[in-house]
Formats: C-alpha cells, structure tokens, sequence
C-alpha cells in the first residue's frame, strides 16, 4: 500500500504501519490533559479560563506616558496597579486594565495627577459582564450544536459523525487550554477566534469524511487524496496566522496578535485531530466495526 504523498515536502505517513489504538491516544491524550488544565482552572478560579474586561467587569484606560520607565511609572501611579498594562503601536501609549470596584473618576484623577496624559477611559460593570459572557458562551455553544446536527444530516452514519463532532470538540478545548497556560484573556476577540476554530475543523473534517465515504477508490486512496488538499489548506492557514501574529504583536495590536495565536493552536491541533483521532475512528468503522 502506497504511503501519502503529503505537501510542502513532509514526511510519508504509512496508516498500516499503526493501530487505531496507536493513532487515536495521542490525541485523546493532549485532550485530557487539557481538560485537567480547565478543571483545575475552573474550580480555582470559577471561570474555565482568565475573562476580559467585557466579561468580568472593570475599566480599561489609555494612557500617554512620557519619561524613562514607563511600567514603573504605572505601578507607582495607581491604587490598585492596573491588572494588565498593554504597550501599543503609538509611542508611549498603554492600554490599563482594572478589575471590578475601581470607580474612573478615580483611575483618571490619578492618571492626571502621575502626568499621565488621558487618552480615553471605559468602564464595565458586573452585571453587564456576566450577561455578556452568557451571551458569548451560548454563541459558541449553539455554533457548536448547529454544527453536529448539520454533520449528522449530511452523513447519517453515527461514527464518522462523532468523529467530526469529537474532533471540533478538541480543537475548541485544546486552544482554551493552552489560553490558559499563556494567560490570555477570553474577550469578544478570542470568542470570534474559537467560532472560526469550529469552522476550519468542520471543514477538514467534512473534506476527509466526504473522500472516504462517498469517492471512489479503496480507504487509503480515498484519505490520502483529502490528506493532499487538507494539510495544504491548514498549514497555509497556519503560516498566514503566524504572519498576522508577528505583525500585530510587533505594532501592538493586541487583539489581532491574541486572535492569530489562538488560531495557530486550534489549526495544530485540527491537524491532529483530523489525520489521527478521526482517520482512526473512520478506519475502525470500515473494517472493524458496524460497517463491515
């Protein structure tokens, strides 16, 4: 049996060379682990990872600082220190992140008194915060059970569904995880990134069920064949992400620079996912399971 003839001068991969069992723990297993992480996270701090402003509640000011040691100069300014203090790609510009309790009035008087020129200031409150990230997590959750229906409509077979359905489900959690780890901060941002994640995993996996399923052609052809167009299509999506991450970071944009980071980690692990946990479950149902 021929090995995949993979772009962009990878090695060969030969699929009859592991087991299912080989194919399917390493995926399984970057998934507990990052379980455990949100677990962890979530009962030490009650939110499966670190909420932004627009969902925690607080107030983010930007401020102009003049003078040698701009990050010193912030910390000594202010009463409570800001949360998070983000350089951006104006000259001496920083972006202030305070959590819940710290009236403006305050933050801006103080701002003022240190020297600090007052660029703009914006607050959040609780209540809003937590309607917001409600609203966020029900987005994501709907994006994802719209998405599991529509795989089971198209291919009406339970295991290569699941399949798709546990891969998506991984390519959300892995990234999460590794925000964690990172410490960036779930914002609207981040939340359109993990929703576009669900996009790209639904698209490679659909791309390899579909060869498999319903092409002609034995098992292997049929993978390997949407393994060409696949990994093309992520690594390409990876090295443009990569670009945008390196440029947003070095003009501070760290939105953009957020963004891009996360998608690098959810197109990695896609990547994973698709020519490991879901080739193995397709190949169990071919010829080991209800299937044969």
């Amino acid at each position: 049996m021929p090995a995949a003839d993979l772009p962009f001068g990878l090695p060969e991969v030969d699929y009859s060379e592991y087991t299912n069992r080989q194919l399917i723990a390493v995926p399984l297993g970057v998934l507990l682990v990052a379980l455990l992480i949100i677990g962890g996270v979530w009962v030490t701090t009650g939110a499966p990872v670190d909420l932004g402003v627009e969902f925690s509640g607080g107030t983010e000011m930007r401020v102009g600082v003049d003078g040698a040691n701009p990050q010193q100069q912030i910390s000594d300014a202010f009463d409570p220190a800001p949360s998070n203090v983000q350089p951006i790609a104006e000259e001496n510009t920083y972006i202030l992140t305070f959590g819940e309790g710290v009236e403006s009035n305050t933050l801006q008087s103080q701002a003022e008194a240190a020297g600090f020129s007052v660029l703009s200031i914006d607050g959040t409150s609780a209540s809003f915060g937590e309607e917001a990230q409600i609203q966020a997590l029900g987005g994501i959750a709907i994006a994802f059970v719209g998405m599991s229906v529509l795989v089971f409509a198209m291919f009406r077979t339970f295991v290569p569904s699941i399949a798709v359905v546990l891969s998506a489900f991984s390519d959300v959690v892995v990234p999460l995880a590794l925000m964690n780890v990172l410490g960036i901060q779930l914002t609207l941002g981040s939340v359109a990134a993990l929703l576009m994640i669900i996009g790209y995993s639904v698209d490679s996996d659909i791309l390899l069920n579909n060869h498999v399923l319903r092409r002609q052609g034995s098992f292997y052809e049929s993978a390997y064949r949407a393994m060409e167009t696949g990994i093309t299509m992520t690594l390409t999506s990876i090295a443009a992400m990569i670009v945008m991450t390196v440029v947003a970071t070095a003009f501070g944009i760290g939105l953009l620079s957020s963004i891009g980071l996360i998608l690098v980690f959810g197109l990695a692990t896609d990547l994973l996912n698709t020519y490991m946990l879901n080739m193995s479950l397709l190949r169990w149902w071919k010829f080991e399971g209800v299937n044969r």
